[in-house]
């Protein structure tokens, strides 16, 4: 059985707005249920552990997917969702890869959080995948590889677009943009269509460029666990 750690952020407040953010449910709720019935098991971690916050946005109507509508009818994963393990107290090498969900939440804490970085550093190292959606690949941003370099330099990368942001009204409000990032960082940037599905992959790292694409980022790191040694 496979191992798969699921990074949340803890961080619930958007900017100097007054408004709540956190995680967007459906880049939770697709890849949880695709690692589910795969068979996987599944870590939830956070940096504060216990509930993390989940951006009241993508809990309205027009925001809901098959996805999302399972998990408000499970209370199995609400109860596992409501208790994750605080992310200093995970040790990188009991999974066989990480995913983190996006949200605007991780620009803020998962972008610069310690512990994070080191899960991501060790993962890398060990050749595991590693997968990041919509604002996660935001995540990267402090990550690097064993020769100082940027862990997204030279790679394909995508994430959420500087025009996506813009047409939800946070340009200024972001502490950075996800694509201008990931090119500063060296990153071969490349996007679809805003808001179409689109996954980049080069080796074990694997990047969504919005909600849509969460569940084939999923679908993508499944692929590659399956096809690594001893799978």
């Amino acid at each position: 059985m496979k191992k798969i750690l699921m990074v949340l952020t803890s961080h619930d407040q958007l900017g100097n707005t007054g408004n709540k953010t956190g995680s967007w449910l459906e880049e939770f709720a697709a890849p949880y249920y695709v690692f589910i019935d795969a068979g996987a098991q599944i870590t939830l971690a956070s940096p504060k552990g216990g509930q993390p916050p989940l951006d009241p946005k993508s809990d309205e109507p027009d925001a809901q997917t098959d996805a999302t509508r399972r998990f408000q009818q499970d209370t199995e994963a609400q109860i596992a969702l409501a208790d994750t393990i605080p992310l200093g107290e995970i040790d990188p090498y009991d999974f066989d890869a990480v995913f983190y969900p996006g949200g605007h939440g991780p620009l803020w804490d998962l972008a610069e959080d310690k512990d994070s970085i080191t899960l991501l550093e060790a993962l890398y190292a060990s050749n595991k995948p590693i997968a990041a959606v919509c604002h996660a690949p935001g995540v990267f941003k402090q990550v690097k590889a064993a020769d100082g370099e940027s862990v997204v330099k030279g790679k394909r990368v995508t994430g959420f677009t500087n025009s996506e942001e813009e047409a939800v009204g946070l340009t200024d409000v972001v502490p950075f943009l996800v694509e201008d990032m990931l090119k500063a960082n060296g990153g071969e940037y490349s996007k679809a269509a805003d808001w179409a599905s689109y996954v980049v992959e080069d080796g074990n790292l694997i990047t969504g460029q919005n909600p849509a694409s969460s569940e084939a980022a999923a679908q993508a790191l499944l692929k590659r666990l399956a096809h690594e040694p001893g799978a």
